[in-house]
């Protein structure tokens, strides 16, 4: 038996911006998955989140299906070392577009990525968007925002539901294209048949719990279905901001159910950005 991948994806601009900066996309074949969340004025959000899209699902595809480019990262394996250099790159590219474009300064974008390679799963991460694990029936979160009231809380200084309630939620410390370099935190996991990930932005998190996130996934097989569910959710409860979620849930098939699922019932393998 092998493991393989259901996806399903939605990203919608909310009820109260006019513009989506969310942006998302992946490449199955690669078991590469980002969302990416800009910020920017004058369209430069929407710029700098499918910049962060393409150029992640671009190094993948000319990578191959085994990364092993770049100086490893200590501790790291060769799919989290090769999506801190993807975002790396990303980070630049943003960065320069910024510098050059009149209207753009500033622009940048925040970001998560996964790599998932049979039962090896990476992922990376930079500002406030977020990965959570669903597994047996309990959520995790795996990253930890790089925002200025998370923070705080880490530190001691305010308490969760204080940040919750914080005006100083949109201030960011890391992001893409704000500076010349940045380090995206990475980590290395073990996939499991029944894993299922969620990737998402904070248009999400902010409006719907990580208890009420579990429920709307587990309440339902269909992954379209408890996407649009988590969406409406936030829509429901103002949608002041973009909302995106990207759920990937790992799966236990053999050969040949895989070949025949994607051939016929599987779905796209990849998608691009929006």
């Amino acid at each position: 038996m092998a493991l393989a991948m259901e996806i399903a994806g939605k990203t919608d601009v909310g009820c109260v911006r006019a513009n989506n900066e969310d942006n998302f996309g992946y490449d199955s074949r690669y078991g590469i998955f980002v969302v990416c969340d800009g910020m920017g004025g004058q369209a430069a959000g929407e710029v700098a989140s499918k910049m962060g899209v393409d150029i992640l699902l671009e190094y993948f595809r000319h990578l191959g299906p085994v990364p092993q480019t770049g100086s490893p990262t200590e501790g790291a394996s060769s799919g989290a070392t090769s999506l801190a250099n993807a975002i790396n790159l990303a980070n630049r590219s943003i960065y320069q577009a910024g510098q050059r474009e009149n209207g753009r300064g500033g622009m940048g974008s925040t970001i998560v990525a996964a790599l998932v390679r049979g039962n090896a799963l990476a992922i990376a991460h930079v500002g406030d968007s977020r990965i959570y694990l669903i597994r047996q029936g309990a959520i995790q979160q795996l990253t930890q925002d790089h925002s200025l009231v998370m923070e705080q809380v880490r530190r001691g200084y305010i308490t969760l539901e204080q940040a919750q309630q914080s005006e100083m939620q949109n201030i960011i410390l890391r992001a893409l294209g704000s500076e010349e370099a940045v380090e995206a935190d990475i980590e290395d996991l073990v996939a499991m048949p029944g894993d299922v990930l969620l990737m998402t932005s904070d248009g999400l998190t902010r409006h719907v719990l990580d208890e009420e996130i579990l429920q709307m996934v587990t309440a339902s097989a269909d992954l379209q279905r408890s996407c649009n569910a988590l969406v409406q959710a936030a829509r429901d409860r103002g949608g002041d901001d973009n909302i995106t979620c990207l759920l990937v849930r790992i799966v236990e098939k053999s050969w040949y159910q895989n070949i025949f699922s994607k051939l016929f019932f599987g779905g796209p393998q990849w998608q691009n950005s929006i």
